[in-house]
């Protein structure tokens, strides 16, 4: 699955607008970005560092703690509805306006 990034929580590792690809139901390890659902909006998706994994589900985290409007398991405690794990980044292609030039027509000479 693919995933945009939106928010400043994970910071320097991710920034706004960057794409992910994400594995559904991969093997996680201590360290590795997955997605998640929120437990308290399962229709919503965040992207965290898994810490570690205990009876309770995974500890999930921001890297950039101080980031306005975040939200990990220091605010809902450990996730148990982790929907993949981030396999690879990827940048948007930038698209320009008025930057296409037309194809140029080439002179028949006989």
């Amino acid at each position: 699955m693919r995933v945009r990034v939106e928010g400043d929580s994970m910071r320097p590792a991710l920034v706004p607008g960057d794409w992910l690809l994400v594995r559904r139901g991969a093997a996680v390890r201590p360290g590795d970005l997955v997605v998640a659902r929120l437990p308290d909006d399962p229709e919503c998706l965040i992207v965290k560092r898994a810490q570690w994994h205990g009876a309770d589900g995974w500890w999930l985290e921001s890297d950039n703690q101080r980031a306005g409007g975040r939200r990990d398991s220091w605010d809902f405690g450990p996730v148990h509805d982790i929907v993949g794990r981030v396999v690879l980044r990827y940048w948007p292609l930038v698209r320009r306006a008025g930057t296409a030039s037309r194809p140029r027509r080439r002179r028949q000479t006989s």
